[in-house]
């Protein structure tokens, strides 16, 4: 034990430095912003309660920090074990709090504007290694073949086994053009795969859509950035206005959609519902309790839509797929989604340090915490291979010799298949993904069930 005085005065001074950034970071805010799913800077709006110092912890701690700073092979400065410390508390929470130091609190801003540099994809630390949430897509990890699942266990010839996130992460960004090796295992593979991925200026378009058929629409939703609501109501005019007889459903692909802005998440639902609960967010604070509920005006009138989801899926893609699903608005198909339901509010320390912190939450509109266990899908399809069967030669009608003409028949043009259906913008899109030709399938069957139901004067 330490007893001199010099000691002892020193103890009581980095006492009070410790309780600085803790009560700068409870200072109220001057504006009143909702908390996000991942990254989004929001200040917390009241102190947390007072409680009292454990003061045998605190001095074990001091104590610690003491005999490192003297018998520590090598000198350590104080602001190392200080920020050292405050990594440690934070990790130890959740996989989804950490402490900001000047990069990261950058880079977190830059995910969320829609332009940042690296491979492209959202990870998390898992038993010492590095596990792939999701590629975005058209990004260097996206086109390299990397999967939601995949798990990192070396970068190059470095072992990931025992690096944080963050220095996983730090060692994945480096200059475009340049190349990194990652090792990864994946299920149903025999043994590790090394993946060769050119690093780029990662752009991401947040909403595609793309016209599957005459009246049917497909959208994609990359991420949730702060203008995806605006852009998912541009992607579903375009659609309308490609359809002259009207827009009969809509496939909204959420796969692989790591998440972002919870309020993008909920514009987007909120074009889709005209009532009714979106989400609902608890946590111990007061700012952090807070509902969604949606805005009369739904933007397809109705019409019916079919959500894809998978193992990606998570955070505000969750939101979005638990929102629909609870309000009977959509029927949700696929795989069950990754299962973070918690929300992260950042709390600035100064102009370049702040804490990204779980500070609630959220359920779905019937009050389903969806924290671990992940949306799961009215109905369950998993990825496949689509082999078409060559059938066996077939006679028909127009086979026989001396078969009567039709009066209607005309020569099929180029744009025509064998079957006499018409090629489609999204034919190509449909016959490589076997998901997506099912819940096309299933769209179209909504939309004949819909109007089968209006002709005969029942509610659909």
């Amino acid at each position: 034990m330490v007893n001199s005085v010099s000691s002892r005065c020193r103890n009581l001074a980095l006492l009070a430095l410790l309780a600085t950034p803790l009560a700068y970071a409870a200072e109220p805010a001057a504006e009143d912003q909702p908390p996000t799913t991942d990254a989004q800077t929001d200040p917390v709006q009241e102190a947390a309660p007072k409680a009292g110092l454990p003061l045998d912890d605190l001095r074990k701690f001091v104590e610690v920090f003491d005999r490192i700073k003297k018998a520590y092979v090598e000198d350590v400065d104080d602001t190392t074990l200080l920020n050292n410390a405050i990594r440690g508390m934070l990790s130890g929470l959740d996989p989804h709090s950490t402490y900001l130091e000047p990069q990261a609190f950058e880079e977190l801003q830059e995910s969320t504007s829609g332009e940042f540099g690296g491979l492209g994809i959202e990870v998390g630390l898992e038993d010492g290694f590095i596990r792939v949430i999701s590629p975005i897509d058209d990004t260097p990890a996206q086109k390299a073949g990397l999967e939601s699942g995949d798990l990192i266990i070396k970068l190059d010839s470095t072992s990931v086994k025992g690096m944080s996130l963050e220095e996983a992460v730090n060692a994945m960004r480096g200059a475009p053009g340049t190349t990194i090796v990652l090792t990864i295992i994946r299920q149903g593979e025999d043994g590790p795969i090394e993946v060769p991925v050119i690093r780029d200026v990662i752009r991401v378009t947040s909403v595609k859509q793309q016209t599957l058929e005459e009246g049917f629409g497909y959208v994609r939703i990359t991420q949730f950035q702060a203008q995806t609501g605006t852009d998912f109501e541009k992607a579903l005019k375009k659609l309308k206005a490609a359809s002259p007889n009207g827009l009969k459903g809509v496939v909204m692909d959420l796969r692989n959609n790591p998440g972002g802005v919870l309020q993008a998440a909920v514009e987007v639902a909120d074009s889709l519902l005209d009532e009714g609960m979106i989400v609902y967010t608890e946590g111990r604070i007061k700012s952090s309790k807070l509902r969604f509920t949606a805005t009369k005006g739904d933007s397809l009138n109705g019409a019916p839509v079919v959500v894809l989801i998978n193992p990606g899926s998570a955070s505000a893609s969750e939101i979005v797929a638990g929102a629909l699903q609870d309000q009977k608005r959509a029927l949700i198909m696929g795989e069950a989604s990754f299962g973070k339901g918690s929300v992260q509010t950042v709390l600035p320390l100064d102009e370049e340090y702040g804490l990204k912190l779980t500070t609630a939450r959220y359920f779905t509109p019937n009050g389903r915490s969806i924290q671990a266990l992940g949306i799961v899908p009215d109905i369950e399809v998993k990825r496949a291979r689509l082999t078409e069967i060559t059938a066996q030669p077939v006679f028909k009608e127009s086979d026989l010799s001396g078969h009567l003409s039709n009066s209607n028949e005309t020569e099929p043009d180029e744009t025509t298949k064998k079957n006499g259906s018409k090629l489609d913008p999204g034919q190509d899109m449909i016959d490589k993904d076997y998901q997506l030709r099912e819940a096309f399938n299933l769209l179209k069957g909504l939309s004949i069930m819909k109007a089968s139901n209006a002709a005969a004067g029942n509610p659909s």
